[in-house]
């Protein structure tokens, strides 16, 4: 059994027992946390009804707050002398899936 939920404003395919690298996440290490399913795949089942995705639930732990790679931002304009230089590292949570539930 498998679900597809959404974080972030990115989705994620999960199953009981994955660690997922999520974006940032508020609460305390070990705290359950609560994802909303988009599509639930159980064998040869799938649910993508709305009144049955209601009520799935899919919840995970909290285990870690890490930060992705350095990521480098070079701007540059020709003839002008311009150079702009920018790193960015994202905030990230890894959560493991404890349960899904229909």
């Amino acid at each position: 059994m498998y679900a597809i939920v959404k974080t972030g404003g990115k989705q994620y395919k999960v199953a009981v027992g994955d660690v997922v690298e999520v974006e940032k996440l508020d609460g305390e290490l070990g705290s359950e946390v609560s994802f909303p399913a988009l599509l639930v795949v159980d064998g040869s089942e799938v649910t993508t009804d709305a009144d049955a995705l209601a009520k799935v639930s899919v919840t995970g732990k909290l285990v870690e707050q890490t930060k992705g790679p350095k990521i480098r931002i070079h701007k540059f304009k020709n003839k002008t002398g311009y150079h702009k230089r920018q790193g960015h590292r994202q905030k990230l949570t890894r959560v493991e899936v404890t349960g899904i539930t229909k």
